[in-house]
């Protein structure tokens, strides 16, 4: 019975692998895989998916075949035309949520955008301890006891012994025969990663792009800690000065001054040569900016990227949120350098159903 439960519950899983798949830049541009994160798994709303169940009705109410009715009447609740009389009595229809884990939900992106596996760059490892059941002794735990093998020893001895008889095979086994499993603990290295994020916070960049900078952050994030064991993310905004901050003031704060994107690039390029050296870390760079920028700024904000940046990142991003208030030639700028480097991928993102494409084409280099 377990087996055929377990099986059933396989066989719903795959459905609901199926309807996020299907509806998946629906879910992403809504954000609603994001309202609830818990520990580490996520809320999907399907409403188009329900368990099944038993339901018991009243009885002598009537029921398939029974009552009247014509060919081609529905059945189901909601028949006829009545109409609302207020507030009812009778308990209404329920959102299933079904839980993925953020492993489950990378997998489904990955499979949806085609996306190839992150190869790992730097070399600083953390080292995880696994236990790894290789060998056979005379001692230990009933649980581990190898049953084969065991078996094997004891009906040896029998017949050596010439206890044993083929008309009545029994074998039991005594202490001597007994053989069990050994582990030794194996140490495997696990690549590290650091995610820094920048964005633009100056009045032309509006509540609604900072959603789309979020969501899309979300899914970056989700895509690389499935490729790394220890990733650190680091938040940086910036209008005319960069400060680095925690992650809810990076979607929160909002400035009123001018743009100089380079001060988010000095501030980045510090924190890398500090704390995450290239040498030793896969080291990511995503900015989101509405493309405004001091004119006098633009000259050496290629020359920070090109000199100090690059040469240390696995991958540089450049998101262009569009605003109605900014110019959004930076993007030009930066799509030059795409000819020269191949750790650097721009892309344009008018609204929220351009965030799945957006996030392909960040995550579609496997770097």
């Amino acid at each position: 019975m377990g087996q055929k439960i377990e099986r059933d519950h396989q066989r719903f899983r795959k459905i609901v692998r199926g309807k996020v798949k299907s509806n998946l830049s629906k879910y992403i541009s809504r954000g609603e895989l994001i309202g609830k994160k818990g520990k580490d798994l996520v809320s999907i709303p399907l409403p188009t998916i329900d368990i099944p169940q038993f339901r018991y009705g009243n009885k002598g109410s009537g029921g398939v075949g029974q009552g009247e009715g014509d060919v081609g009447t529905p059945l189901g609740p909601g028949q006829g035309n009545q109409p609302g009389k207020g507030a009812g009595d009778q308990p209404g229809g329920h959102i299933l949520e079904v839980e993925l884990t953020m492993e489950e939900m990378a997998a489904i992106l990955g499979e949806e955008l085609a996306l190839p596996r992150i190869e790992p760059r730097g070399k600083k490892n953390i080292v995880s301890t696994r236990d790894r059941y290789s060998g056979i002794r005379q001692t230990g735990p009933e649980s581990l006891r190898h049953f084969k093998r065991t078996f094997k020893r004891a009906m040896k001895r029998q017949i050596a012994s010439r206890t044993y008889d083929p008309r009545d095979p029994i074998v039991v086994p005594i202490r001597q025969d007994k053989q069990y499993r050994s582990w030794k603990e194996v140490q495997q290295p696990q690549s590290v990663a650091v995610i820094l994020y920048m964005m633009d916070v100056s009045g032309s960049m509006t509540d609604e792009q900072k959603e789309i900078v979020r969501i899309e952050a979300f899914w970056i994030d989700t895509w690389i800690k499935a490729h790394y064991q220890g990733v650190e993310t680091v938040y940086i905004v910036h209008d005319a000065a960069a400060h680095e901050v925690d992650e809810h003031t990076f979607y929160h704060t909002r400035e009123s001054g001018g743009t100089k994107i380079s001060s988010a690039y000095e501030l980045a390029e510090k924190i890398i040569t500090q704390r995450y050296a290239p040498d030793q870390w896969n080291v990511y760079a995503f900015h989101f900016s509405d493309g405004d920028n001091w004119g006098d700024d633009i000259p050496k904000c290629i020359e920070l990227l090109n000199e100090k940046l690059l040469p240390n990142l696995n991958l540089f991003g450049y998101g262009q949120v569009e605003s109605p208030y900014g110019s959004g030639e930076f993007y030009e700028y930066v799509h030059e350098l795409l000819s020269e480097r191949d750790n650097v991928v721009c892309s344009r993102i008018p609204d929220r159903q351009s965030i799945l494409d957006s996030i392909k084409e960040f995550l579609g280099t496997g770097r």
